[in-house]
């Protein structure tokens, strides 16, 4: 017979391991690795601030986004297929093979052949379209979001907050909301660099509230924008 004192003790320990297993699971949602092509929720668009990339240790040694007189501010990381929770990555269907012309069609708003490549092998490949299709849909949600005039090529750092800065979108974008931005800095509670902003859509391109991989958003204080490089 298992003595009262051990009882008091298991019935809390199990329910504090439930509950601890149950928010690992939502907020850190499973990747779905080797995904079907084509068989996803909804999209998300990723705007990188290009500066910060092209402050850190990779894009010092990234010449084609980062090099002389390369004034890029947001740019398009890429169009993300995505799960309810998760997403998929580098799908079953072999990669197609990215041309030249492609890649140069492109470089106005993905500054990078790597990034380009990168993109259509772990995201691309998993709406299930043809890669001419992918990049210009990409091109297409990429022109819809309107940049506020603020962050289009300042020349000296900004400094706001994840709030206004989503606030200053939605001013400019009627069509979209609050729950359908998400402002990414990495986990920092107090002053942060901006890495990415991310625009959620359905499958037939309406804007639409973003997914629980969009809910882990920049909490912090204190948001900073480098300027774009000019002449560096």
């Amino acid at each position: 017979m298992t003595p009262p004192s051990s009882l008091s003790y298991d019935a809390p320990m199990k329910r504090f391991t439930f509950a601890l297993a149950l928010m690992i699971i939502v907020f850190n949602p499973p990747v779905q690795a080797l995904g079907v092509p084509g068989k996803f929720d909804y999209w998300t668009m990723v705007l990188s601030w290009s500066p910060s990339y092209c402050n850190s240790s990779s894009g010092r040694r990234d010449r084609q986004q980062c090099g002389r007189d390369r004034a890029y501010a947001f740019v398009a990381h890429g169009l993300w297929p995505q799960y309810e929770r998760g997403w998929p990555e580098y799908c079953t269907r072999k990669a197609e093979w990215i041309s030249r012309d492609m890649l140069r069609a492109m470089t106005d708003i993905m500054p990078s052949n790597n990034l380009i490549i990168h993109e259509w092998k772990k995201h691309g490949v998993c709406s299930g379209l043809r890669a001419s299709k992918y990049f210009t849909l990409t091109r297409k949600i990429f022109a819809s979001i309107k940049i506020p005039s603020r962050f289009k090529r300042p020349n000296a750092y900004i400094r706001t907050t994840p709030r206004a800065l989503k606030k200053a979108f939605l001013s400019v974008n009627p069509q979209l909301k609050a729950n359908m931005i998400s402002v990414q800095c990495g986990r920092r509670k107090d002053r942060a660099i901006l890495r990415e902003l991310r625009v959620c859509y359905d499958k037939s391109l309406n804007p639409r509230a973003c997914g629980i991989n969009e809910q882990r958003a920049c909490r912090a204080k204190t948001l900073t924008l480098p300027p774009v490089r000019y002449g560096r």
